[in-house]
């Protein structure tokens, strides 16, 4: 018995969409990565894990060691 990976066929159904299927998946997926990454981005500063990273920028600004972006 042959066993396919969810991955195997996610990426199987993506080899078969047509050239504009792929890109309203795209779209799609570019959305939702970025969704995701702001959520765990939200759970890091709640949970505290950004605090020195937080701690270190402000100490550089302070001491005049950051410039404008």
């Amino acid at each position: 018995m042959i066993f396919m990976s969810t991955i195997e066929a996610i990426e199987n159904a993506i080899e078969k969409l047509s050239p504009r299927e792929l890109a309203k998946f795209r779209r799609w997926f570019q959305d939702f990565d970025a969704s995701s990454w702001d959520e765990q981005i939200e759970l890091d500063v709640v949970s505290g894990k950004l605090d020195a990273v937080r701690e270190t920028a402000l100490n550089e600004y302070h001491e005049g060691r950051a410039r404008e972006l």
